[in-house]
């Protein structure tokens, strides 16, 4: 891949020039090539794709408004100056930065900063530090990881959420080695190519932060830094949109310092260029900021009475309405200022869904009690995690009852119907699906052996906080502890067969309930309250 140069106002007869330049100044196969420096690679800008490609930014370039581009090269270099000095003197000392200043394997390095980004992703940094620190102590390598086992990676992943991110990571560990000689690809291109689970954002990072390559990244942070510098409004997630937020990143990215100067835009969006409070007073680049000049305009328009001045500098697109402005349906708002950019597409509910599920537990097992777990299949949702058995049912609650002591027969064998009990509900949402629970549970008596069949296990309370299971069912399990506090003993519960089949009291036992019912809060946080 090679480095775009696009500025605005270039054209073809440019590009056919500079083209025509460089096949007179490459080397034949006969002369020495160039020493690569550490950490920097070569490419070759004269390739058919290459050219296409930078056509195809041309063009782009072409049919946006000059109001949403950098004028000229001088303030792109400004740009580059000002971030990358309030990066070398803000940036926050993170495990995986540290890592990547200071190995100089670049396969080890490419590792630490693929590890980081794969894990970063929908996960605030707070988060993964610890994940990330525990990770890379037990798998240090490529090699590590390739030779650990899909249970331990989901064990050590559990809790963090996106679980297949997990497995495609040790998937692509074991490509490397396996395939590949244990040596990383080293451009984006390949790195996009060749690994699974490894996307355009994820392959630009690695790249640059890695092997120096002069690539520029969008993510979420870049995309809002972006969109407020240049004022872009439309939807994000637009092509039109998408394709000019990469054309502005490649165009921005700094060549001698690529992967800090990504780390430094995505920095900015982490801590500066924030979604509701931005510090614009801490910009490093609020003088290159559109949304930040408007507010500023506007300020001043209205301490001398002059409100719709026509100082304020707007987009004046050549043919048409400017497919990159704010849409007409939602325009300026001035109560928002900078943060009117970018605008928030409206998401799609989650998909909602009903499953009961049992915590099955022998309290008196010869050794301490025990509960039973199960593990999912090998693909879909939370693929290979263990949980407590559980059933797909309808809101309705009909039938599950049966439906759920026949799966848990299939696991455990005979089981006495009587003592299945009703304990609750809990819902926990997903990417794109919220999931609600219906809690149930049942105390074996006795020390009789059950049997465990593959795909099923008997842990102890401790062994289950550590297993490799999801976020829900620790949140499943709580219902179960809350009910009623330590170990079931073999005490007595009262018998709840279905949340349908619960009968209501009468109006005196309402009264007398409500009397004697401790105050609780009305802001204690529910059971029912989803987890991000």
């Amino acid at each position: 891949m090679r480095k775009l140069r696009a500025t605005v106002g270039s054209g073809l007869g440019k590009q056919a020039a500079g083209q025509e330049r460089r096949k007179k100044r490459a080397p034949n196969s006969s002369q020495a090539k160039p020493s690569v420096p550490k950490g920097k690679i070569f490419e070759c800008p004269g390739s058919p794709a290459d050219l296409a490609s930078q056509q195809e930014e041309e063009m782009l370039q072409a049919s946006v408004s000059p109001y949403h581009l950098f004028k000229n090269r001088t303030e792109i270099t400004a740009f580059r100056k000002s971030l990358l000095s309030w990066y070398d003197r803000e940036k926050r000392d993170l495990p995986w930065r540290r890592q990547a200043e200071d190995e100089a394997d670049l396969d080890r390095r490419a590792y630490a900063v693929w590890v980081s980004e794969v894990m970063l992703q929908q996960t605030q940094v707070a988060t993964v530090i610890n994940y990330y620190t525990r990770w890379m102590q037990k798998w240090p390598t490529l090699q590590h990881l390739a030779n650990a086992s899909l249970e331990e990676v989901n064990q050590l992943w559990a809790g963090l959420g996106y679980y297949s991110r997990g497995r495609r990571l040790q998937e692509g560990a074991r490509k490397v080695v396996e395939e590949l000689g244990g040596h990383m690809p080293r451009t984006a291109e390949t790195l996009q190519q060749l690994l699974p689970g490894v996307g355009r954002y994820t392959a630009g990072a690695i790249a640059s932060i890695a092997f120096g390559q002069a690539t520029g990244v969008v993510d979420g942070n870049v995309v809002r830094v972006l969109c407020r510098v240049r004022a872009i409004g439309a939807d994000p997630r637009s092509t039109l949109v998408s394709q000019q937020l990469w054309s502005l990143a490649q165009q921005l990215v700094d060549p001698n310092r690529p992967g800090d100067f990504n780390q430094a835009a995505m920095e900015l969006g982490a801590t500066v260029c924030t979604p509701q409070r931005p510090l614009c007073s801490q910009c490093p680049v609020q003088s290159l900021c559109r949304a930040r000049q408007r507010v500023e305009q506007e300020q001043f328009s209205a301490s001398w009475s002059l409100q719709g001045s026509p100082d304020v500098e707007n987009c004046t697109p050549n043919t048409g309405k400017c497919q990159l402005c704010l849409p007409s349906t939602e325009p300026w708002n001035h109560t928002l200022g900078v943060i009117n950019f970018p605008r928030k597409a409206s998401r799609r509910p989650p998909r909602e869904e009903y499953s009961a599920t049992c915590v099955l537990e022998q309290p008196r097992a010869l050794g301490g009690a025990r509960i039973l777990l199960v593990q999912r299949p090998n693909s879909g949702l939370l693929a290979g995690l263990w949980e407590f058995p559980s059933v797909t049912v309808e809101p309705s609650g009909q039938h599950q009852c049966k439906a759920l002591l026949q799966k848990l027969q299939s696991w455990a064998g005979p089981l006495p119907a009587t003592h299945l009990q009703y304990l609750g509900e809990v819902s926990h949402t997903f990417s794109h699906i919220k999931l609600t629970y219906q809690v149930y549970g049942l105390a074996l008596e006795g020390q009789t052996p059950m049997t465990t069949p593959p795909g099923a296990q008997w842990l102890t309370r401790e062994e289950f906080y550590t297993a490799a299971v999801s976020t829900a069912m620790k949140k499943v399990f709580r219902v179960y502890e809350d009910y009623q506090p330590g170990t079931c003993k073999g005490s007595k519960r009262p018998q709840l067969s279905s949340p349908s089949s619960r009968k209501k009291p009468n109006r005196g036992q309402q009264v007398l309930d409500s009397f004697f019912r401790p105050h609780i809060p009305t802001d204690t946080p529910s059971l029912n309250s989803a987890a991000q």
